[in-house]
């Protein structure tokens, strides 16, 4: 492990320089503490892109992890928040970072909330979100002022592993052109949780159960909308834009979905909390919630080859992958006003130079600011003075 995990020293880089084409949202600073392999960090960027190299389990990921917690979610490792505490560190972990955007400056911020300050010792753990230092209410709020997306080497089975996964990635994608989606699906799922543990514990009052339905019918049927709305502008997006990687059309396996596409939203509301008061015998003996948008999946075709994506290559996945997040990419930069944060984590490792070559022109054009990271650094020469370089090596951070 490097010697970074250890380390101590708050290292800062500062007097950044913007180059290449300016960017119109951006993180300028982004300051960590006791953050996984961090007890302190401070990172001064300026407006540029950034490319993070050294060996592996030198903390690149790491960097990139907390930028993904200055938006909705649990980050782009989804683990407990206690989790990305630093192994030893008596104190709780935080994330700030200064953003330059359209409207002026802004300060994002996150933490663990620590265990005393919860009500009680099986409180499960929570984050404290902040904006230019006024508590949210809830993550989702960031998403109003950044949005943020990634792509990992686990992604990568994205295509051929279970459906939860592409159900967290299309709401994510859906999140960029719904700020309250992300609302949504959130009270979608606490209010199933709750149905759920009333039919387990046996003796609920119908009355109730018949008021959690209509609520938990009430945010299906808007998430489900929003999924449909933003399937539909994608797959526009990706038609129309020309890009090396190969197109894809994308639909939703999902039944509320495919009663949107026919039926008033009302009439469908209305449908879904009968099935749910028909379904409370069999969800009570099987203790799970067998109909809803949590079942939905998110389905996707090579278009040149007309095969389902998880038929197609590795190789040919992951293009698949990179060509919607680029196109989501682009209609989020015209929806939002301006293009999403890119965390790319090991992007390039895989692609041959021509492919790596017109995946960084696609991003120039684009104009996100992208934290890329590598082991060889290489990869990146084409990148040239649109970005600023950070090697990662015992312990200590620097700029090439």
């Amino acid at each position: 492990m490097s010697n970074l995990a250890h380390s101590p020293t708050n290292k800062s880089f500062r007097g950044a320089l913007p180059l290449g084409e300016a960017l119109v949202l951006y993180v300028d600073r982004v300051m960590l503490s006791n953050f996984r392999s961090y007890e302190t960090l401070e990172l001064d960027v300026g407006a540029n892109s950034v490319v993070l190299t050294g060996a592996n389990g030198a903390g690149k990921t790491n960097l990139l992890e907390a930028l993904s917690f200055l938006s909705p979610g649990r980050g782009l490792r989804r683990t407990k928040l206690s989790e990305v505490n630093k192994i030893g560190s008596l104190n709780t972990w935080a994330v700030s970072g200064r953003l330059m955007t359209p409207s002026g400056l802004r300060q994002l911020g996150s933490g663990l909330v620590p265990r005393h300050e919860l009500n009680t010792e099986t409180s499960p753990d929570r984050r404290l979100c902040r904006v230019d230092g006024e508590n949210l209410s809830s993550p989702a709020g960031f998403g109003e002022i950044l949005q943020v997306a990634w792509l990992t080497p686990q992604m990568d089975r994205l295509f051929i592993d279970g459906l939860s996964g592409r159900r967290r990635f299309l709401d994510r994608l859906v999140a960029a052109y719904h700020p309250s989606h992300s609302r949504e699906v959130n009270a979608y799922e606490r209010v199933m949780r709750e149905r759920a543990r009333l039919l387990y514990e046996g003796n609920a009052d119908p009355v109730w159960l018949t008021s959690l339905e209509g609520r938990m019918a009430e945010h299906g049927v808007a998430v489900a909308a929003a999924r449909l709305d933003a399937i539909d502008k994608l797959t526009r997006a990706i038609l129309e834009s020309q890009s090396a990687f190969p197109s894809a059309v994308l639909s939703l396996g999902g039944e509320l979905e495919e009663h949107l596409l026919n039926r008033p939203a009302l009439e469908v509301e209305s449908s879904f909390c009968e099935r749910l008061h028909r379904a409370r015998a069999y969800d009570a003996k099987f203790g799970r919630t067998s109909i809803g948008p949590h079942k939905t999946d998110l389905l996707v075709r090579h278009t040149a080859k007309d095969m389902p994506a998880e038929l197609c290559s590795t190789g040919e996945q992951k293009a698949l992958l990179i060509g919607i997040t680029l196109a989501s990419t682009r209609l989020n930069a015209n929806q939002f006003g301006a293009p999403p944060l890119l965390l790319l984590d090991e992007i390039a490792a895989h692609l041959d130079e021509e492919r790596r070559g017109s995946l960084f022109e696609e991003l120039g054009d684009i104009g996100s600011q992208v934290w890329l990271t590598g082991t060889d650094k290489s990869l990146f020469d084409m990148m040239g003075k649109r970005a600023r370089f950070f090697h990662f090596e015992d312990g200590i951070i620097q700029e090439d």
